[in-house]
Formats: structure tokens, sequence, C-alpha cells
């Protein structure tokens, strides 16, 4: 029987050695496991990235619906002011002082001897600041306001017999009169000046008085 005699045998043998070296086999395992962590990162900053786009829009989106927001409150604080300004206007239109109607009375409480010479109505209006709420104090909130005051003058010459005997009795008529005493504060007309006996031009003696009632404050 014929001996076979492999001369690479030990060749082959390191060569086998090499190959089953476990430091190689780590190294290649290192290799691929590098490879592996390198795609993942990869794969986090991409979704790292869209993450941050996605953020992006959706900060913008939410910017843009806090602007309107806040654009919808100033409007709706606006229609407010002007709504609040609307029934001011209307409750100052619907009890405003009417001339008309104090002339109408004024003209049911003449008496005789006794003429008009000046019908005067003075209205004058006060600011009231607003009262805005401060932190950490108990003070109510006021919106501003406008105080209404009027006055009614009257002048008128007296020309009964005995002088000064109309004053009283024109006084009296008219703050019995039922719309001026709706209408004024519980004093009525009051007298404020009486002038000296004067001669008119027909000759007759008359004093010239002035009256003047207040209507109660109001505010607006």
């Amino acid at each position: 029987m014929p001996i076979k005699i492999n001369l690479l045998a030990e060749a082959q043998e390191l060569e086998e050695s090499r190959r089953r070296d476990p430091v190689k086999r780590f190294v290649l395992g290192g290799v691929v496991l590098n490879v592996l962590i390198l795609v993942w990162s990869s794969s986090l900053l991409a979704k790292g990235i869209i993450a941050k786009g996605e953020l992006a829009r959706m900060e913008a989106v939410a910017k843009s619906r806090e602007n309107s927001y806040k654009g919808i409150l100033e409007n709706q604080k606006a229609l407010i002011e002007k709504k609040r300004k609307l029934v001011a206007l209307d409750r100052l239109t619907a009890n405003r002082f009417l001339n008309g109607n104090a002339l109408n009375a004024l003209q049911q409480s003449t008496i005789d001897n006794l003429s008009l010479v000046r019908f005067k109505v003075d209205q004058s209006y006060t600011l009231v600041p607003e009262v805005k709420p401060e932190k950490g104090s108990r003070t109510i909130p006021k919106p501003a306001t406008i105080k209404e005051n009027t006055t009614i003058l009257v002048s008128a010459k007296d020309k009964s017999p005995n002088p000064g005997d109309g004053i009283t009795k024109f006084q009296k008529s008219l703050s019995d009169n039922t719309y001026f005493r709706e209408l004024l504060d519980p004093t009525g007309f009051r007298l404020t000046t009486m002038g000296t006996a004067q001669l008119d031009l027909d000759g007759r003696t008359y004093l010239l008085l002035n009256l003047e009632g207040h209507l109660p404050e109001k505010i607006r």
C-alpha cells in the first residue's frame, strides 16, 4: 500500500489555525458592529432632522394660531367697547333734556303781570376717569363715566301793581308744574337775583328777577 506524504500539510494547518484565530473573529465582529452602529446612528440623525422639521412646522402653526387668537380677542374687545358706547348713546338719547317740553311747561306756568325775558338751559359735563384694577389691590375696576349737570335759568319782568307780588306766585307756579316737579331736584326753582324797581317803556314799574332750577346730577 502506497504511503502519501502531504508536504503542504504544515502550511495548511497554519492557514487553518489563522482562520480560526479568535482575534481575527473579534476584529471582524467589531467591524460589523461598527457598521451596525453607524447605520443606527444615521437613522437616528435622520429621524432627528425630520423631528426638528416637524417641530418647526408645528411652532409656526401654533404662532399663526396665537396671532389669530390675539386678533380675535382684540376684535372682541373693540366690539364690546363699541356696543357699550352704543348703549350709552341710546340711553343718552332716551333721557336727554328736551327744550320743547320745558318751554311747553313754562308756557303753562305763566301768571298775569309777568313777562318772560329769557330762558336758558346750561349743561355741563365732567369726565370721571376709568378706575383700573391693580395687582394686590381690592380696588373694583370701573369704566370711565360722564357727570351731567343741567341748570334751567329763567329771567322775567314783574309788573305787578305792587312790585314783587308776582315773583313769589311765578316761582310757586313753576315749582308746582307737574313737568318741572318731576324733572328738578326737590328745591324746585329758587330766586337767585332780583333787581331794583325800574320804569318800562310804557311807564310801568317792574322788577327784573332771575330764577334757577337744577336737575339731579346724572351719570352717563
